[in-house]
């Protein structure tokens, strides 16, 4: 593997647009969970997460979907940037696609304006109707179901759920980003969900460099790309030593 370091590293070095694409795995050593990882809280474990995270479970019982987002706001109050977070954070002139809803990217040192939140934040709530009305809310200290003060309808989380569409004007950016970029960084993701793994395909046949890190081999990984198995938080200082 240290080989396969080295080459990925100088890959690095050598790039002047530079993107990284992250997924759940970047923020699985700071302890938040995988989306469908119950084990750690027993509460929900007979609950289905895609009836916690869609409009038709928001309907059905909107409290439990409130609850719910509210225990993993109080666990992702707790959480720090890891290794992988602040080794992306320091970097200068990197934009950050990301589907995870934390924001331990921006907490390890990456600028908030080049962060691009593929399916929303946790660190917001929202209008259910899209009226327009969002608030800021406390990890720590997360509002209950309530409406909206601006037209009456419920507030929900700021997240994209099962059902919807990602929000057209970051993912119109994030194409952008990725067609334009001469290194792809790919962190922490299974890449099969589309249309966010189509950031991959659009960027090698852009003439990027890809780049794999995950604990587990990539679909997307091909015989230009660089994948090297193992941690994010372990391999990341190593690649921007």
């Amino acid at each position: 593997m240290s080989d396969l370091i080295e080459v990925a590293a100088k890959k690095i070095a050598a790039a002047t647009r530079p993107i990284s694409f992250s997924g759940a795995g970047l923020s699985a050593e700071s302890g938040i969970s995988t989306f469908r990882d119950n084990s750690e809280d027993a509460l929900w474990a007979n609950f289905d997460p895609t009836r916690l995270a869609s409009q038709e479970g928001f309907k059905a019982d909107p409290a439990a979907v409130i609850d719910w987002y509210s225990a993993r706001r109080r666990k992702l109050a707790q959480a720090v940037p890891n290794a992988a977070h602040k080794a992306l954070g320091q970097q200068a002139g990197w934009t950050h696609i990301t589907q995870n809803v934390d924001h331990l990217l921006e907490q390890g040192g990456a600028d908030a304006k080049h962060v691009l939140h593929l399916h929303g934040s946790l660190l917001k709530d929202q209008c259910n109707a899209d009226c327009g009305h969002t608030e800021v809310i406390d990890l720590n200290d997360p509002p209950g179901l309530r409406d909206c003060p601006d037209c009456g309808n419920r507030m929900r989380p700021s997240v994209v759920w099962f059902g919807e569409s990602l929000r057209q004007h970051v993912l119109n950016r994030a194409t952008a980003e990725a067609a334009e970029a001469d290194l792809l960084l790919v962190i922490g993701t299974s890449a099969v969900v589309y249309p966010a793994a189509g950031l991959i395909p659009l960027a090698s046949e852009a003439g990027a460099d890809i780049i794999f890190v995950n604990t587990e081999a990539s679909e997307m990984a091909d015989g230009k790309s660089i994948e090297i198995i193992g941690k994010a938080g372990d391999v990341l200082p190593l690649l921007f030593k």
